[in-house]
Protein backbone atom coordinates (compact mmCIF):
# COMPACT_ATOMS: atom_id res chain seq x y z
CA UNK A 1 0.00 0.00 0.00
CA UNK A 2 1.38 3.41 -0.96
CA UNK A 3 2.55 5.53 2.00
CA UNK A 4 0.44 8.37 0.57
CA UNK A 5 -2.71 6.28 0.23
CA UNK A 6 -5.70 7.44 2.28
CA UNK A 7 -7.14 5.55 5.22
CA UNK A 8 -10.12 3.36 4.30
CA UNK A 9 -13.53 3.54 5.97
CA UNK A 10 -16.75 1.61 5.44
CA UNK A 11 -20.27 2.81 6.15
CA UNK A 12 -23.08 0.28 6.45
CA UNK A 13 -26.10 2.51 6.03
CA UNK A 14 -29.19 3.43 4.08
CA UNK A 15 -29.51 5.62 1.01
CA UNK A 16 -31.41 8.88 1.57
CA UNK A 17 -32.68 10.06 -1.79
CA UNK A 18 -32.32 13.84 -1.32
CA UNK A 19 -28.63 13.54 -0.41
CA UNK A 20 -28.88 15.24 2.95
CA UNK A 21 -28.39 12.23 5.19
CA UNK A 22 -27.55 8.53 5.18
CA UNK A 23 -24.85 7.00 3.03
CA UNK A 24 -24.73 10.09 0.80
CA UNK A 25 -23.84 12.30 3.77
CA UNK A 26 -21.30 9.74 4.96
CA UNK A 27 -19.47 9.62 1.64
CA UNK A 28 -19.32 13.40 1.35
CA UNK A 29 -17.96 13.63 4.90
CA UNK A 30 -15.34 10.99 4.21
CA UNK A 31 -14.19 12.81 1.08
CA UNK A 32 -13.96 16.16 2.85
CA UNK A 33 -11.86 14.65 5.64
CA UNK A 34 -9.46 12.87 3.32
CA UNK A 35 -10.35 9.20 3.67
CA UNK A 36 -11.44 6.63 1.08
CA UNK A 37 -15.12 5.90 1.65
CA UNK A 38 -16.93 2.64 0.93
CA UNK A 39 -20.72 2.15 1.18
CA UNK A 40 -22.65 -1.06 1.74
CA UNK A 41 -26.38 -0.23 1.50
CA UNK A 42 -28.99 -1.60 3.89
CA UNK A 43 -32.13 0.18 2.70
CA UNK A 44 -33.50 2.89 0.42
CA UNK A 45 -35.26 5.83 2.09
CA UNK A 46 -37.15 8.65 0.40
CA UNK A 47 -39.26 11.39 1.95
CA UNK A 48 -42.93 11.44 0.97
CA UNK A 49 -44.04 15.03 0.24
CA UNK A 50 -47.65 13.81 0.15
CA UNK A 51 -47.47 12.42 3.72
CA UNK A 52 -45.91 15.07 5.95
CA UNK A 53 -42.42 14.18 4.69
CA UNK A 54 -42.46 10.80 6.40
CA UNK A 55 -39.98 8.20 5.22
CA UNK A 56 -40.73 5.64 2.56
CA UNK A 57 -38.56 2.74 3.68
CA UNK A 58 -37.50 -0.14 1.41
CA UNK A 59 -35.07 -2.72 2.83
CA UNK A 60 -32.32 -4.21 0.72
CA UNK A 61 -32.54 -8.00 0.36
CA UNK A 62 -30.54 -9.78 3.07
CA UNK A 63 -28.47 -11.78 0.60
CA UNK A 64 -27.57 -8.57 -1.22
CA UNK A 65 -26.42 -6.99 2.06
CA UNK A 66 -24.36 -10.08 2.88
CA UNK A 67 -22.88 -10.07 -0.63
CA UNK A 68 -21.81 -6.42 -0.30
CA UNK A 69 -20.13 -7.08 3.03
CA UNK A 70 -18.44 -10.23 1.73
CA UNK A 71 -17.05 -8.37 -1.28
CA UNK A 72 -15.82 -5.42 0.78
CA UNK A 73 -13.99 -7.57 3.31
CA UNK A 74 -12.53 -9.78 0.56
CA UNK A 75 -11.14 -6.74 -1.26
CA UNK A 76 -9.91 -4.69 1.69
CA UNK A 77 -9.81 -7.08 4.65
CA UNK A 78 -7.06 -9.49 5.77
CA UNK A 79 -5.46 -11.25 2.83
CA UNK A 80 -2.73 -13.89 2.83
CA UNK A 81 -2.14 -13.31 6.52
CA UNK A 82 -1.41 -9.59 6.03
CA UNK A 83 -3.04 -7.01 8.33
CA UNK A 84 -6.35 -5.61 7.15
CA UNK A 85 -6.24 -2.20 5.50
CA UNK A 86 -9.92 -1.68 6.38
CA UNK A 87 -10.19 -1.41 10.15
CA UNK A 88 -12.88 1.25 10.65
CA UNK A 89 -16.62 1.00 10.05
CA UNK A 90 -19.59 3.25 10.70
CA UNK A 91 -23.02 1.74 11.30
CA UNK A 92 -25.97 3.87 10.24
CA UNK A 93 -29.58 2.92 9.56
CA UNK A 94 -30.11 -0.84 9.55
CA UNK A 95 -33.89 -0.75 9.68
CA UNK A 96 -34.90 -4.32 10.53
CA UNK A 97 -34.02 -7.17 12.89
CA UNK A 98 -33.02 -9.30 9.88
CA UNK A 99 -30.53 -6.70 8.68
CA UNK A 100 -29.19 -6.30 12.20
CA UNK A 101 -28.52 -10.05 12.32
CA UNK A 102 -26.75 -9.97 8.96
CA UNK A 103 -24.57 -7.03 9.98
CA UNK A 104 -23.85 -8.52 13.42
CA UNK A 105 -22.43 -11.64 11.76
CA UNK A 106 -20.27 -9.59 9.40
CA UNK A 107 -18.92 -7.41 12.22
CA UNK A 108 -17.97 -10.42 14.31
CA UNK A 109 -16.26 -12.12 11.37
CA UNK A 110 -14.34 -9.02 10.26
CA UNK A 111 -13.22 -7.93 13.76
CA UNK A 112 -12.91 -4.22 12.94
CA UNK A 113 -10.69 -2.13 15.21
CA UNK A 114 -13.17 0.77 15.28
CA UNK A 115 -16.96 0.33 15.11
CA UNK A 116 -18.76 3.69 15.21
CA UNK A 117 -22.48 3.28 15.86
CA UNK A 118 -24.95 6.02 14.97
CA UNK A 119 -27.85 4.32 16.79
CA UNK A 120 -30.76 5.14 14.49
CA UNK A 121 -33.64 3.96 16.66
CA UNK A 122 -36.63 5.24 14.72
CA UNK A 123 -37.66 5.71 11.11
CA UNK A 124 -40.87 7.62 10.56
CA UNK A 125 -43.15 5.61 8.32
CA UNK A 126 -42.30 2.18 9.75
CA UNK A 127 -44.90 0.19 11.65
CA UNK A 128 -44.59 0.88 15.42
CA UNK A 129 -44.18 -2.81 16.32
CA UNK A 130 -41.52 -3.32 13.67
CA UNK A 131 -39.66 -0.20 14.84
CA UNK A 132 -39.69 -1.44 18.45
CA UNK A 133 -38.35 -4.86 17.42
CA UNK A 134 -35.59 -3.13 15.46
CA UNK A 135 -34.67 -0.90 18.38
CA UNK A 136 -34.43 -3.84 20.76
CA UNK A 137 -32.34 -5.88 18.32
CA UNK A 138 -29.96 -2.95 17.78
CA UNK A 139 -29.43 -2.55 21.53
CA UNK A 140 -28.92 -6.27 22.08
CA UNK A 141 -26.82 -7.20 19.04
CA UNK A 142 -24.99 -4.14 17.67
CA UNK A 143 -24.46 -1.87 20.67
CA UNK A 144 -22.19 -4.41 22.44
CA UNK A 145 -19.93 -4.50 19.36
CA UNK A 146 -19.52 -0.71 19.14
CA UNK A 147 -16.33 1.08 20.18
CA UNK A 148 -17.84 4.58 19.77
CA UNK A 149 -21.53 5.56 19.97
CA UNK A 150 -23.08 8.88 18.85
CA UNK A 151 -26.70 9.03 20.11
CA UNK A 152 -28.84 12.11 19.59
CA UNK A 153 -31.10 13.44 22.37
CA UNK A 154 -33.91 10.95 21.74
CA UNK A 155 -31.52 8.02 21.30
CA UNK A 156 -29.54 8.96 24.41
CA UNK A 157 -32.76 8.91 26.45
CA UNK A 158 -33.74 5.56 24.98
CA UNK A 159 -30.34 3.91 25.48
CA UNK A 160 -29.74 5.29 28.98
CA UNK A 161 -33.30 5.12 30.30
CA UNK A 162 -32.85 8.66 31.62
CA UNK A 163 -34.80 11.85 30.94
CA UNK A 164 -32.52 14.54 29.52
CA UNK A 165 -33.46 18.17 30.15
CA UNK A 166 -30.11 19.69 31.14
CA UNK A 167 -26.41 19.34 30.42
CA UNK A 168 -26.01 17.49 33.72
CA UNK A 169 -28.66 15.03 32.54
CA UNK A 170 -26.73 14.60 29.28
CA UNK A 171 -23.55 13.87 31.24
CA UNK A 172 -25.37 11.23 33.26
CA UNK A 173 -26.74 9.66 30.08
CA UNK A 174 -23.29 9.56 28.47
CA UNK A 175 -21.91 7.82 31.56
CA UNK A 176 -24.78 5.34 31.58
CA UNK A 177 -24.43 4.47 27.88
CA UNK A 178 -20.69 3.91 28.36
CA UNK A 179 -21.46 1.67 31.32
CA UNK A 180 -23.89 -0.37 29.21
CA UNK A 181 -21.76 -0.60 26.06
CA UNK A 182 -18.13 -0.10 27.08
CA UNK A 183 -17.84 2.29 24.13
CA UNK A 184 -16.73 5.90 23.97
CA UNK A 185 -19.88 8.05 23.82
CA UNK A 186 -20.63 11.39 22.19
CA UNK A 187 -24.15 12.19 23.42
CA UNK A 188 -25.73 15.04 21.46
CA UNK A 189 -27.90 17.67 23.08
CA UNK A 190 -27.86 19.86 20.00
CA UNK A 191 -30.82 22.21 19.74
CA UNK A 192 -32.90 20.05 22.10
CA UNK A 193 -31.49 21.59 25.27
CA UNK A 194 -32.32 25.15 26.28
CA UNK A 195 -29.67 27.85 26.06
CA UNK A 196 -27.64 29.65 23.41
CA UNK A 197 -25.23 26.77 22.74
CA UNK A 198 -25.51 23.38 21.06
CA UNK A 199 -23.98 21.11 23.68
CA UNK A 200 -22.68 17.56 23.29
CA UNK A 201 -21.00 15.42 25.93
CA UNK A 202 -18.05 13.07 25.38
CA UNK A 203 -17.26 10.27 27.84
CA UNK A 204 -14.98 7.27 27.41
CA UNK A 205 -14.80 5.94 30.94
CA UNK A 206 -11.93 8.23 31.91
CA UNK A 207 -12.46 11.62 30.30
CA UNK A 208 -15.67 13.63 30.37
CA UNK A 209 -15.68 16.74 28.16
CA UNK A 210 -18.48 19.10 27.21
CA UNK A 211 -18.29 20.20 23.58
CA UNK A 212 -20.15 23.43 22.97
CA UNK A 213 -20.73 25.81 20.07
CA UNK A 214 -23.27 28.60 19.52
CA UNK A 215 -26.52 27.32 18.07
CA UNK A 216 -27.05 27.90 14.36
CA UNK A 217 -30.84 28.17 14.49
CA UNK A 218 -33.28 26.34 16.73
CA UNK A 219 -34.32 23.53 14.38
CA UNK A 220 -32.49 20.26 13.76
CA UNK A 221 -30.73 20.01 10.39
CA UNK A 222 -30.95 16.91 8.21
CA UNK A 223 -27.71 14.95 8.04
CA UNK A 224 -26.11 16.41 11.17
CA UNK A 225 -26.13 13.12 13.05
CA UNK A 226 -24.92 11.06 10.09
CA UNK A 227 -22.15 13.53 9.33
CA UNK A 228 -21.01 13.72 12.95
CA UNK A 229 -20.64 9.95 13.21
CA UNK A 230 -18.98 9.81 9.78
CA UNK A 231 -16.51 12.51 10.83
CA UNK A 232 -15.66 10.55 13.98
CA UNK A 233 -15.16 7.48 11.80
CA UNK A 234 -12.85 9.30 9.41
CA UNK A 235 -10.72 10.75 12.19
CA UNK A 236 -10.37 7.43 14.00
CA UNK A 237 -9.25 5.81 10.75
CA UNK A 238 -6.55 8.48 10.42
CA UNK A 239 -5.24 7.68 13.89
CA UNK A 240 -6.95 10.25 16.11
CA UNK A 241 -7.89 9.42 19.67
CA UNK A 242 -11.59 9.14 20.48
CA UNK A 243 -11.60 12.59 22.11
CA UNK A 244 -9.70 14.19 19.22
CA UNK A 245 -12.17 12.61 16.78
CA UNK A 246 -15.11 13.97 18.80
CA UNK A 247 -13.70 17.49 18.82
CA UNK A 248 -13.01 17.49 15.08
CA UNK A 249 -16.44 16.07 14.31
CA UNK A 250 -18.17 18.70 16.43
CA UNK A 251 -16.35 21.52 14.61
CA UNK A 252 -17.02 19.92 11.21
CA UNK A 253 -20.76 19.61 11.82
CA UNK A 254 -21.04 23.12 13.27
CA UNK A 255 -19.63 24.59 10.05
CA UNK A 256 -21.83 22.33 7.94
CA UNK A 257 -24.93 23.54 9.79
CA UNK A 258 -23.81 27.17 9.47
CA UNK A 259 -23.59 26.72 5.67
CA UNK A 260 -26.66 24.48 5.36
CA UNK A 261 -28.63 23.93 2.17
CA UNK A 262 -32.22 25.16 1.91
CA UNK A 263 -34.90 23.14 0.15
CA UNK A 264 -38.59 22.92 -0.64
CA UNK A 265 -39.07 20.71 2.44
CA UNK A 266 -39.67 22.07 5.94
CA UNK A 267 -36.07 21.30 6.89
CA UNK A 268 -32.59 22.16 5.69
CA UNK A 269 -29.61 19.89 5.04
CA UNK A 270 -26.09 20.09 6.39
CA UNK A 271 -23.45 20.85 3.77
CA UNK A 272 -20.33 18.80 4.32
CA UNK A 273 -18.30 21.28 2.30
CA UNK A 274 -19.17 24.09 4.73
CA UNK A 275 -15.95 23.72 6.71
CA UNK A 276 -13.94 24.65 3.62
CA UNK A 277 -15.65 28.00 3.14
Amino acid sequence: MSPNAPALVLTIAGSEATGGAGAQADLKTFQELGVFGIVNLTCIVSFDPKDSWNHRFVPVDQQVIADQLEATVAVYGPQSGAPSILETVKIGMLGSPDTIGTVETALKNAAFKHVVLDPVLICKGQEPGHALDTDQALKAQILPLATFVTPNHFEAESLSGLKINTVEDLKAAARKIHEISGAAVLAKGGVRLEGPDAVDVFFDGDTLEVLSAPKEGEVAVSGAGCSLAAAVTAELAKGATALEAARTAKAFVTEGIRNRVSSGAPFTALWQGGAGR
